[in-house]
Formats: C-alpha cells, structure tokens, sequence
C-alpha cells in the first residue's frame, strides 16, 4: 500500500474559545480525498499553564460531537512526548486540535514518480504567511520604484 506523505497541524484557539464548528470543514477535505486523518488531539491549557488532553471522543462535551467520523480508522500515532512537545509550546489561555494527516492527493503522484524510476529529493512547506509578507514586500518596492 502506497501511503502519502504524513503532516501534523495544530491550530490554536485563543482564549480557550474552542466550539467544534471546524470539524465541518475537516471533514468535507477528508470525504474529498485530499487528506486521511491519521490521530487528532486536543490540547487544552488553562491560564495558570495546566494542561488537559482531552480524547474527541468525549461525549460529555458538546465541542466534540461533531468530531466522531474523525475517530474512525485513525491509527494513534501521536505519542504522548509528541503531545507534551505540542501543550509546551501553546501559550496559556489556549486550546489546540492537533491533526496528523495523510496527504492522500499525493498517493498517485508518488506511484507514478516510482513507476518513472523517479525519487523524492526534497520537500519543504512554505506557510501561506510567508507568501503574503512576500507579496507585501514587492508591492512596498513596485511603489517605490
């Protein structure tokens, strides 16, 4: 089985103001095929810097019933020192949902390049912020000039 590549993102909520509408969107990309949710976690911490991990399965909590379909077939391959590593780096006052996720769009691309004797010499991700800071500085210059 080819797999894609694996990426881990998380995505902080200031404030703790966490409600669940995101798990919509997440899932209409997964139900697409771009992506495969491998593990998802979420991490709270307070204001005082206590952390809670909390499962997505918890269904006590009214954020996490939208989160259900995510659960399937997920393999929980974040570990718990992956985790610490994640909550040591949110500021206080924050809540994160960590997703790793299989980028599946790249399945094919990677069996052909094989199929051709090619091989993956580098990959990098350029965040979308540095292309708009990109974008802000050469329309700063043009101006100038």
């Amino acid at each position: 089985m080819t797999l894609g590549p694996l990426e881990y993102t998380v995505i902080g909520f200031a404030g703790n103001r966490f409600d669940g509408s995101i798990a919509d969107e997440i899932h209409r990309v997964v139900e697409s095929g771009i992506i495969a949710v491998v593990d998802a976690v979420f991490v709270t911490k307070d204001v005082d810097g206590d952390v809670l991990v909390v499962e997505l399965d918890n269904k006590e909590d009214p954020r996490f019933t939208s989160f259900t379909w995510m659960l399937q077939g997920t393999s929980g391959l974040l570990t718990d020192d992956d985790v610490e590593k994640i909550a040591s780096d949110l500021p206080s006052d924050t809540s994160a949902l960590v997703i790793l996720f299989e980028h599946r769009w790249a399945v094919r691309i990677k069996q052909a390049m094989v199929a051709a004797g090619g091989f993956l010499v580098s990959r990098e991700q350029i965040p979308p912020e540095a292309l708009q800071m990109l974008n802000a500085e050469l329309e700063t210059a043009a101006l100038s000039a």
